[in-house]
């Protein structure tokens, strides 16, 4: 059994994995955002786009987001902060180049029927 790539110290299949195979709705944004972090380490870009709010969707690039997520080696996620709407994490990774990188955001979360989205974030 796998660790969640979340890091949140549940098995993947109990943690992500339901969300990113839409059987489960996230029921909060930091769920949501955990569950977009794995996507990327799973290469799910169909989830990543899905799960972004339509009025910022037309602003991503499938074929951009695919070649991010896979020519990277996602090491750990860091939940910095985080409330009902909004998450300030640190994603660790590895570029092509073999060097380590870090991805600091807070990004902003909506909740539309029942489904929460990612809107849009603010890097450091």
């Amino acid at each position: 059994m796998k660790n969640c790539y979340c890091n949140s110290n549940k098995i993947f299949s109990e943690c992500c994995e339901p969300y990113i195979l839409l059987t489960q709705k996230a029921p909060t944004a930091e769920s949501l955002m955990r569950s977009r972090y794995s996507a990327y380490c799973v290469q799910n870009v169909d989830y990543i786009l899905a799960t972004t709010h339509p009025s910022t969707r037309k602003f991503h690039n499938k074929k951009e987001i695919l070649a991010f997520a896979s020519q990277n080696t996602w090491i750990k996620l860091e939940i910095i902060n985080a409330s009902e709407t909004t998450i300030e994490f640190k994603a660790l990774y590895i570029d092509n180049n073999l060097k380590s990188q870090m991805h600091h955001e807070k990004s902003t979360f909506k909740k539309e029927e029942e489904s929460w989205f990612y809107v849009d974030g603010e890097w450091f």
